[in-house]
């Protein structure tokens, strides 16, 4: 394939007019296009990417690049499978030793994504001129003396090749990026534009805007630009032209912009960000060598570490050059020959950066350790910097992002053992582990082969992680096994990111399909695949035996904060160390929980999103999000929640109409009429009935209600304190005129007509998808005129959790009476065993409709309220709640968990643990020590959230205040669940403590102790002497 043509920069690998030929599949990438939009994807799917050294790091970012769905992958690699190659490489085996890499790894790669052409190079060397078929390269692996070669035939082609250089070096990895001497970012960060509701304009030079304090502050930043629109009055803002930001307020900012005379301010408005192009100019790899410029940092605690790994780095090729080979493990006289190879380096006078290298200096000591593991290739780090290497390929085929500029340097030393390695403990055993072996040593790998690990979720952090561990060689050994759960089956949108899926195992289980795919990788793992969610209803199942005698460590691979709290209740339960980790798109977080040592997950939480008031969303939306939040409650009350209630009544009709009598309240009352209305006043029976019932909700949702709406309200009305009613953010909104002329009213008919006739179990007819009699029928549905009635009331108060208006209790009876009345007249007919059939939201079927009537609803209600409308990609986005994903990201994640586990199977102290926030998209990394536990100090008694009392002997009441006494504590309360089993304040309690505490709680909190068990748990809250309330630890009785 030819070079693109164009200037200037890379980031366009095909011409625009080709670009729009490029199908993307949008089920497969739905969770990919939340992070980089179609437009991005499209300018990925037409790059052609070389990929060039197949060890561990070269198939991480092959995989990455291809999930992401490139045009094709090039994999060069001149050299065979050495045993070494196991410990990082996935695909292959004992079996591959002499064959080539490439190869091999070939075919696997290539059942990633078939869109994606996968084919092999095993030529010794590559020209540079072949380079030019290319928009990425990826070198791995390569002396700097040919990097340098082909770097500088990328950096000078017009129009440039990105250029990408990385290696893995034991816990040590380099990543080095030149996309050219002009290289053009078009979106920075990803994120969506800022955007406010304007107040008011003032006619002044600067202008001050002021905007609406909808309980969020304004996020522009000084220098912005931003543009307007729907500006009332003073339209000249509407011109689109972008202005620059000044004094940015919490809800104002000034405009560089003399308004003087324009229009006056009268209403409305909204104020966008504009995202600005940002031009990279990079410097070739020959330059940057000597002169690198600010390195990218992830530690702080490190913060000089970065200029010594790349001298470290330079120094290592300088060796392998003059001896032929990498320095030995654990070897003091390769170390000192690598030291020297880095003084000369550091001291020579082409070096602008001069480091401390004396004697005594702890630079040495990275030196030495940096060259004793310099030869392997480690599982953790590959997977992290595959995710990293993968992002810059992105990055520089879609121009989405911000690209590494230009080195970036990263080491795990914390992850060593604390004593020095002797070269017996290094020695190979001509094993898959012996890369492991040599920067670990024996002991470790034979403790990790032994440990006995939990992960929770087979899902994209699932797939990864146990990859990441078959590799490693954990739970390999009969003393060791990895137990993974999910209860989840395989979907088509898995397959982009969650990499040992395919897409001839869609539907089956993901734990089962998981496990499989890594015994592959390594037979040896000894994995159980379990089907259950980790839930209070499945502590049956995971049980105290499993997490005393089954677990060693807790690896979390869970997509939802409520799983994760229950996890890690259970950790600290049972005092069990849990690495948490989560992502969303670009961003990633881990987390390590160590007993005693860290703050456990639960300890801190993100505060809730916050959710639009009942009436903004039914009422007064003012933007898409209102809208599809709308209409995502009306397809479930609709369709799952009302067939549902029709059910419960048709299969106890008196107990239910006893109940809702008994309730006789508003809520009962509009239960009572959904289950009429689908029964009798709006039952369908035929799908020409769907269709009329779909014309007239159309009519009620966007005509009748807007029109009563503003007939309560007009354009003009004020409030109480003489405010306009419909001041911003509120918009006034405009009744629709239904027409079958227009694809998206019909759109929507066929949608809800389709989903009607399926809760009612009614056959969808062959014509229904035939528009012409499809706008026949829709003609002939007869739509009564509408008149707004006198004393209808709306709700506007925005606390108010119900929409609907208040009724006396007298009236809510009289009505329920005569609901009760009609439906057990209009049942008679019913045929035998009659039930509809509920229909929960299912957002990736493209073929049941439910998108195209949750985005047609909130498209509709959009247009009513002259709010930008969204397609059904986007609607899927917001309604479908879809966490933007992708491999890079989940790669990099798991990379860095693994590097922890190693800490934690040698035991570390808490200073050598790194909790990490990172983002791929600027990029940023961020890693710290993990936050202690609070500690509680009592007397000459301390606790935390890891510390659980013990009370063995099957005590009585007294026999627990007496123990507790001892202790300085005065008992004030003692509660098993949500039952008070004795107050200190109770005179009938006194009754109680001679009774044993089993028997109490047996009895009174109704627990039903498994016979396994010999224990519960009890809360007892005490005071001390000044009656201040003491939370103390939960406390275990053990009964027998």
């Amino acid at each position: 394939m030819a070079a693109a043509a164009g200037s200037g920069t890379n980031s366009i690998p095909f011409p625009d007019h080709v670009q729009t030929q490029i199908h993307i599949d949008e089920d497969l990438h739905s969770r990919q296009l939340a992070v980089y939009g179609r437009e991005a994807m499209r300018r990925l799917a037409g790059a052609n990417v070389l990929i060039s050294g197949l060890q561990g790091l070269g198939v991480e970012a092959a995989k990455n690049v291809i999930l992401a769905g490139v045009k094709s992958v090039t994999l060069h690699d001149p050299s065979n499978v050495e045993m070494w190659d196991l410990s990082a490489n996935f695909y292959l085996s004992e079996a591959d030793i002499g064959k080539n890499r490439a190869v091999v790894c070939c075919n696997k790669l290539q059942e990633l994504n078939t869109a994606v052409a996968v084919s092999v190079s095993t030529e010794s060397e590559i020209s540079p001129q072949h380079l030019s078929s290319f928009q990425v390269v990826v070198f791995i692996d390569s002396s700097v003396e040919k990097a340098i070669e082909y770097n500088d035939f990328c950096h000078n082609h017009d129009p440039p090749i990105a250029f990408i250089k990385a290696d893995i070096r034991g816990l040590f990895g380099s990543v080095f990026c030149d996309f050219g001497p002009e290289f053009t970012v078009f979106d920075v960060n990803g994120e969506e534009p800022h955007t406010g509701i304007v107040a008011f304009v003032t006619n002044d030079n600067p202008a001050l805007v002021s905007c609406v304090d909808d309980n969020e502050r304004l996020q522009f930043e000084d220098g912005d630009l931003a543009v307007f629109s729907e500006v009332k009055g003073m339209s000249e803002l509407n011109d689109g032209r972008p202005r620059k930001v000044m004094n940015v307020r919490p809800y104002s900012f000034h405009l560089q912009e003399d308004t003087t005379n324009f229009g006056r301010y009268e209403r409305g408005g909204i104020v966008t960000q504009v995202k600005k192009p940002k031009v990279l100019n990079f410097k070739p790899l020959r330059e940057s060598l000597e002169n690198p410029g600010e390195f990218l940092l992830s530690d702080f605690s490190k913060i000089d570490r970065s200029p010594l790994l790349h001298l470290a780095f330079r120094a290592l090729d300088k060796f392998i050059h003059q001896f032929g080979r990498f320095p030995f493990a654990a070897s003091e006289e390769d170390a000192s020959r690598f030291i020297d190879v880095a003084k000369a380096l550091n001291y020579s006078d082409s070096s602008l950066i001069k480091l401390d290298l004396s004697e005594s200096d702890k630079n040495l000591n990275v030196l030495k350790l940096f060259a004793s593991g310099s030869r392997a290739v480690l599982n953790p780090m590959a997977a992290m910097f595959g995710g990293i290497v993968g992002q810059e390929v992105v990055k520089a085929c879609s121009g989405k992002f911000h690209p590494l500029f230009q080195f970036f340097y990263f080491d795990s030393l914390e992850s060593l053992p604390l004593e020095p390695l002797e070269p017996e403990d290094v020695a190979p055993l001509n094993c898959r582990y012996d890369a492991q072996i040599s920067v670990f040593g024996k002991q470790v790998q034979k403790k990790l082969q032994d440990t006995k690990l939990f992960v929770v979720g087979a899902g994209a952090l699932g797939c990864e992680l146990l990859k990441n561990l078959a590799l490693m060689g954990a739970s390999c050994t009969s003393q060791g096994k990895l137990t993974v759960t999910d209860d989840d089956v395989i979907e088509k949108s898995n397959l982009s990111r969650q990499f040992l899926f395919r897409d001839w195992n869609i539907g089956q289980a993901k734990s089962r399909v998981a496990a499989s795919a890594v015994s592959a990788i390594n037979p040896h793992l000894q994995i159980e695949a379990l089907q259950n969610r980790v839930s209070p209803d499945t502590e049956h199942v995971f049980d105290d035996s499993f997490w005393n005698s089954e677990v060693d460590v807790v690896l979390n691979a869970l997509d939802n904060v409520n799983a994760r709290l229950y996890v890690d209740s259970r950790c600290v339960y049972f005092q069990k160390p849990l690495l948490e980790s989560g992502t969303l798109g670009t961003k990633c977080n881990t987390q390590m929980v160590i007993p005693h040592l860290t703050e456990n997950y639960g300890a801190s939480q993100d505060p809730p999103e916050k959710e639009a008031p009942m009436c903004t969303l039914h009422s007064y939306p003012h933007n898409i999000h209102h809208c599809l939040t709308w209409a995502r409650s009306e397809f479930e009350g609709l369709l799952d929640k009302t067939p549902a209630e029709v059910n419960a009544f048709l299969s106890k009709p008196g107990e239910y109409i006893a109940a809702i009598k008994s309730a006789g309240d508003a809520q009962a009352r509009q239960l009572l009429e959904s289950v009429v209305d689908c029964l009798v006043s709006q039952r369908c029976l035929t799908f020409e009935d769907c269709i009329y019932w779909a014309r007239a909700k159309f009519e009620d949702y966007f005509s009748n209600r807007v029109k009563q709406l503003t007939f309560n309200f007009a354009e003009n009305a004020t409030t109480s304190t003489g405010v306009p009613f419909w001041s911003a953010p509120k918009r006034f909104p405009k009744p629709l005129n239904f027409t079958s002329h227009d694809p998206s009213h019909m759109s929507l008919i066929l949608a809800a007509s389709v989903l009607r006739a399926n809760t009612y179990c009614i056959p969808i007819p062959d014509w229904a998808s035939n528009s012409k009699r499809l706008v026949e029928v829709v003609e002939r549905v007869y739509i009564p005129e509408f008149k707004p009635k006198e004393g209808v009331k709306i709700v506007t108060d925005e606390t108010a959790t119900d929409v609907n208006p208040s009724t006396s209790a007298d009236d809510v009876t009289t009505l329920i009476d005569k609901l009760i009345i009609t439906l057990e007249s209009g049942i008679k007919n019913l045929p035998s065993g009659f039930r509809m059939n509920p229909i929960q939201f299912e957002k990736d079927d493209d073929s049941n409709y439910h998108m195209e009537l949750i985005a047609g609803l909130a498209n509709m209600r959009a247009r009513n309220y002259s709010i930008p409308e969204v397609d059904k990609l986007n609607a899927k986005f917001i309604a479908g709640k879809i966490i933007p994903a992708i491999a890079t990201t989940t790669a990099m994640a798991t990379g860095l968990v693994c590097l922890e586990l190693y800490k934690v199977i040698l035991g570390h102290r808490a200073e050598k643990y790194r909790n990490t926030f990172a983002n791929l998209a600027l990029p940023l990394f961020s890693m710290a020590e993990p936050v202690p536990p609070k500690i509680t100090k009592y007397l000459n008694l301390s606790w935390s959230v890891w510390d659980r009392w013990a009370f063995h002997g099957n005590p009585t009441v007294q026999d627990l205040l007496d123990w507790l006494q001892a202790k300085g504590l005065d008992v004030c309360f003692v509660s098993c669940g949500k039952s008070l089993i004795y107050s200190s304040i109770y005179a009938k309690h006194k009754q109680r403590l001679g009774q044993k505490l089993v028997d109490l709680v047996t009895d009174i909190a109704k627990l039903n102790i498994p016979p396994n068990r010999h224990h519960f748990d009890i809360i007892v809250d005490c005071e001390d002497e000044q009656q201040n309330d003491i939370h103390i630890p939960p406390v275990s009785i053990f009964f027998c």
